[in-house]
């Protein structure tokens, strides 16, 4: 793979849906059967604009239903500490972010927010949803 440069960003963001990220863990379920909801915040997150090659600050906000499986909040954290060194538009972000999740915790509901700080005058904030089809 050519060494990505900041500021060369057109069309090089096609590597992130296959980005290796650190592993995360779940943990059975034991009130599976039961409806109920999962809120984290995650208030400290930070990623590379790969256009400046300078940070981006924001808080990232996930809200899922579980199934089976509930996600392990030491191993999330590590996942998303893994993003301090990545250069990743905002967008990419919430959509990398949300398939990894649904891929290991197989919710029935999951919602991915990333709402950054302000930069340049513009506040940003990304959204996506999943909901399982039955």
């Amino acid at each position: 793979m050519a060494e990505r440069k900041f500021g060369d960003y057109s069309s090089r963001q096609d590597h992130i849906p296959d980005l290796k990220t650190p592993d995360i863990e779940v943990f059975e379920n034991v009130y599976q059967g039961r409806t109920y909801d999962i809120f984290l915040e995650i208030p400290e997150f930070t990623a590379i604009c790969p256009k400046t090659g300078l940070p981006d600050f924001g808080t990232i906000y996930i809200t899922y239903r579980p199934d089976k499986f509930c996600l392990e909040l030491k191993s999330l954290k590590e996942y998303f500490l893994f993003y301090r060194n990545v250069g990743i538009f905002h967008e990419n972000v919430v959509n990398k972010v949300l398939e990894d999740l649904v891929k290991v915790a197989q919710p029935f509901y999951m919602k991915v927010r990333a709402d950054y700080n302000v930069r340049g005058g513009i506040k940003t904030t990304v959204e996506r949803e999943y909901v399982r089809e039955v």
